[in-house]
């Protein structure tokens, strides 16, 4: 009989700085975190993103008094309307930032995607992912966090909203100054520094985007209820909470998933999303492909991840495991790891896997597109055998 599984725990690296960043920052005022987060050994380089909406004047006023040459990300999706426009001209010469990046989607992605301009009227998450998302996704690479101007007060998913969180599929943290404050708050703040109003707050918009998806607030709505209106959406699609994108799902396109790249030697996760950092922080269970699982079942619901280990040369058993523990009943998530190739991902899917971890050296060879290619694996066995997953 095989050897009875061993409990392990995977690093949990980003995991516990963020828990010690949110301690060590709990009882700071939202200037002292933003100045502090900005040197903060723990963070690495750090880029505030800013929409130059109705209340990002707050931040960038303080990045130009703590320091006006922090890097400033300005996504141009090509919809916006011309007072925003007009408005970040302004602000960013009266606050004298230095390092101003303005964003905008690849021409050609445009052009093979959105050719005229009414994405956002059949597929809004995909137009979303196309002219903010993946520009972003590349604008933020160099950088070990960014600073957003996200406040619980604005509901929804951002009500449990902390001062640091995890960004999902990549490395970074997140950095929410501004978490705990409320609407007086934000708007004493901008009448004590005498800082210019966004012009189309006076026509009843409270939370500015792009021109067609944005349009007034009545009086009592909340400040978002102008964003998406009449649409089950609530967020762009740069923010995730809890590890879950805060939107419905969108339509993938290629580009983001070719966004991430590996780093020195950390393992890659592969996903039907495309590569992605390992940051798994709960209990996993590593199997070898041999394994009696009769001795886990007991234990079964107990264990978030099940990660079952893939010699060179593989004979098939990690599948079979994986097939045994889907119909003994497992529905936590199931990983495949060590040596898998992009030929074997569409058969490691049907067999009930979630995901797969390869070496970084592995990933560099096979790049996401060679694993793209072969991720045609719906349509599997196992509902047929009963396994609803």
């Amino acid at each position: 009989m095989a050897e009875t599984a061993e409990i392990i725990h995977f690093p949990q690296s980003r995991a516990r700085r963020i828990e010690a960043l949110n301690a060590r920052y709990r009882h700071r005022g939202a200037m002292q975190v933003l100045r502090d987060a900005l040197s903060d050994p723990d963070l690495g380089r750090v880029a505030l993103v800013s929409s130059f909406g109705a209340e990002s004047v707050v931040l960038l006023h303080m990045i130009s008094v703590i320091d006006r040459t922090t890097p400033v990300l300005f996504i141009d999706t090509q919809m916006l309307f011309p007072e925003t426009l007009a408005y970040q001209a302004e602000v960013a010469a009266t606050l004298g930032l230095t390092d101003l990046r303005i964003i905008r989607a690849a021409p050609d992605a445009i052009t093979a995607h959105d050719p005229d301009g009414t994405l956002h009227q059949t597929a809004p998450d995909t137009c979303c992912n196309l002219r903010k998302t993946v520009p972003l996704e590349r604008a933020l690479d160099g950088f070990d966090a960014w600073i957003t101007g996200r406040k619980r007060f604005q509901g929804g998913a951002r009500q449990a909203l902390e001062f640091f969180e995890g960004e999902e599929s990549t490395p970074r943290i997140k950095v929410n100054p501004l978490a705990h404050w409320t609407q007086e708050d934000v708007r004493d703040y901008i009448v004590n520094n005498r800082l210019p109003r966004h012009p189309l707050l006076a026509k009843g918009y409270k939370s500015i985007g792009c021109a067609p998806c944005t349009s007034p607030v009545a009086e009592g709505e909340d400040a978002r209820a102008g964003r998406w209106r009449g649409q089950d959406k609530d967020e762009c699609g740069i923010h995730f909470i809890g590890g879950k994108l805060v939107r419905g799902a969108a339509t993938m396109l290629d580009e983001p998933a070719a966004a991430f790249t590996p780093r020195g030697d950390a393992p890659v996760i592969v996903t039907d999303q495309g590569f992605a950092a390992d940051d798994w922080s709960g209990r996993v269970v590593d199997l070898a492909p041999d394994s009696d699982i009769r001795e886990l079942a007991a234990d079964l619901p107990q264990n978030a991840l099940i990660r079952v280990a893939f010699p060179g040369f593989a004979d098939g058993r990690g599948f079979t495991i994986a097939r045994r523990l889907r119909l003994a009943g497992y529905t936590g998530r199931l990983r495949a790891a060590g040596h898998v190739i992009a030929d074997q991902y569409a058969m490691a899917r049907r067999s009930g896997f979630d995901e797969v971890e390869i070496s970084a050296d592995l990933a560099r060879r096979q790049p996401w597109e060679q694993w793209q290619e072969r991720s045609h694996w719906q349509g599997g066995y196992l509902p047929r055998l009963g396994w609803q997953g």
